[in-house]
């Protein structure tokens, strides 16, 4: 359904161009929304905009450690450096959503799918969503499998912010990508024969030693348990939390609040180490 709006030209030519350009782009920005967006940047019905209506025409093939690199608190211009401007005719101002249409290359040939991000009402990212479902596994940063009898060490790298919200913890707060993420893994992982897996969350160093010891080892128990529950043997999974004591990346002190978690984000993250049998044990 179109919307008329009027734009008053009396204030100068400028002034019109700009309110008719500003109309222009929110109006493009609100043709495919998902529904009941909430504040925090979740949604009550996801909707994926038809791809026949995309504005970058192919698509694009995008660098796997920059998507692994987006995470909840992205800001729209930090997006738009890693992965670019959105595809379809999103706009800029007032757009709670952004979508893409991305191309992998994997051992079967092209895979194309489509992933969007829903921004919260300060305009930063925090729900991040594939369709299919099944692309997400495409991040997971593993080694190759092993030949078939070979005995198989593969480790899983997943952001803590990709997999909780802030300041969260439970098996009831995985994001839904995290979700996604972790229910791949589990599929790799009953793949293989004898398997025996250790789950190891950590912490930025913001907030005390002790909270944060607390809070990876909380984290760590939820994605066993969330594992357990995708069918991986409970007696071959163990959880550890290490809090803050094995950063991967160092920050100054000089930075403000919002830098510094931004910053200090590689190491609020959860790692599964997982060693058995290679090959496709079923």
């Amino acid at each position: 359904m179109k919307k008329h709006t009027r734009v008053d030209c009396r204030a100068g030519f400028g002034l019109c161009v700009a309110g008719v350009v500003a109309l222009a782009l929110t109006a493009c920005g609100t043709r495919h929304v998902s529904r009941d967006v909430t504040p925090d940047g979740r949604a009550g019905e996801v909707v994926f905009p038809d791809v026949d209506r995309i504005a970058l025409t192919e698509g694009t093939f995008p660098n796997l450690e920059s998507l692994r690199t987006v995470a909840p608190g992205v800001t729209k211009e930090q997006l738009y450096q890693l992965l670019g401007r959105p595809h379809f005719r999103e706009g800029l101002y007032g757009v709670r959503e952004w979508d893409y249409l991305f191309h992998f290359r994997t051992a079967d040939g092209v895979v194309t799918c489509q992933y969007k991000v829903i921004f919260d009402s300060e305009y930063r990212g925090r729900s991040f969503l594939w369709a299919p479902a099944s692309c997400a596994g495409l991040l997971v940063d593993v080694e190759p499998e092993s030949e078939p009898g070979s005995v198989a060490e593969h480790r899983f790298d997943l952001a803590g912010d990709a997999l909780f919200a802030f300041a969260r913890h439970d098996m009831e707060d995985i994001l839904p990508g995290g979700r996604e993420r972790l229910a791949e893994v589990a599929g790799r992982l009953k793949a293989m024969r004898d398997v025996q897996v250790r789950v190891v969350g950590h912490t930025d160093r913001i907030g005390s030693e002790s909270d944060n010891l607390r809070l990876s080892q909380r984290r760590a128990e939820a994605v066993r348990r969330f594992l357990i529950g995708r069918g991986v043997p409970s007696h071959a999974i163990s959880a550890q939390g290490r809090g803050e004591s094995e950063p991967v990346e160092e920050c100054t002190d000089g930075l403000g609040r919002d830098a510094l978690v931004t910053c200090l984000q590689p190491n609020r993250r959860v790692e599964l180490v997982a060693s058995g049998l290679g090959g496709s044990a079923e």
